[in-house]
């Protein structure tokens, strides 16, 4: 195999990681969901705002969010999730497209979903790439008029070298154009590339929006873990092992299981009731 193809299938490989599927998420996925994407689900006063999930790269609208979406549901919340960044031709595995188009498909869905509850702003949580995206959206497409809360499950807010790899681009001749060709969606995620160089100039953060980033010492996508933190006023950043010593969650188990993330991510939806995360955190 040629040496350009091989980075390419590590590349790959790593940022399939960052969103990997669940045994049965090929069926997940053709399935309905089951207690979120109700359209007829109108918000509480406790919990007056939906909350729109936002997959990572390479996953979509179900099976990110097998056991985060009834875990807020079971509490309350109207929830919703999207499919963004689609390519032609491939089913299931999503967030590859180029990002501004992907915020846009954000901004369409979260118009979507205001209209059918009546509420007036919403809150997003969404896991890597689907924690930076939005971003994007609050700050060019007025997101932050309809936005209350951005919550960030291991999101490239910075972008990532992936454990070094993308510095060994330039010396794979017509690799870097491939990938810009190909799948633009991976692209625009390595460290240093136009879209993250243009979304975090003039500061991380807009006005008006609170932000929550969730991060692990374990992660092995988005490297190195602290490039996910924000700086701004009405920012949390947050390491699930500052909360439990215990939790041993990387970049996928982060989005996919970790309880102690999700009980954080409430946390932060819902600050005036907020109750201290702990290793005990996983049995609520």
């Amino acid at each position: 195999m040629l040496p350009w193809r091989r980075l390419l299938g590590s590349l790959a490989a790593l940022m399939l990681a960052g969103a990997a599927l669940t045994p049965t998420a090929a069926q997940a996925a053709t399935a309905p969901s089951s207690g979120w994407n109700d359209y007829t689900c109108k918000p509480s006063a406790a919990h007056p705002r939906p909350v729109v999930l936002v997959h990572g790269t390479l996953g979509n609208s179900v099976d990110n969010w097998l056991a985060f979406a009834p875990y807020l549901v079971h509490r309350g919340y109207c929830v919703f999730s999207l499919d963004y960044g689609q390519l032609p031709g491939v089913p299931f595995f999503h967030g590859l497209g180029p990002i501004e188009k992907s915020a846009g498909q954000l901004d369409a869905f979260v118009d979507k979903v205001l209209a059918a509850t009546g509420a007036a702003k919403a809150d997003l949580v969404g896991h890597s790439q689907g924690g930076m995206m939005p971003r994007w959206y609050l700050k060019f497409l007025g997101g932050a008029e309809k936005v209350n809360a951005l919550v960030g499950l291991a999101p490239d807010n910075h972008g990532t070298t992936l454990l070094g790899l993308t510095r060994l681009l330039p010396y794979f001749p017509g690799a870097e154009d491939l990938i810009s060709a190909a799948t633009p969606g991976l692209a625009d995620q390595i460290a240093g590339s136009a879209f993250l160089t243009r979304l975090n100039e003039g500061g991380d953060t807009v006005p008006g929006v609170t932000y929550t980033v969730i991060s692990t010492r374990y992660d092995q996508v988005v490297t190195p873990y602290r490039s996910q933190f924000l700086d701004g006023p009405g920012v949390r950043n947050v390491v699930v092992q500052d909360l439990c010593p215990l939790d041993l969650s990387e970049h996928v188990a982060i989005g996919l299981t970790d309880r102690i993330a999700y009980h954080e991510a409430v946390n932060a939806l819902d600050p005036a009731h907020a109750e201290p995360t702990t290793c005990a955190s996983v049995l609520g």
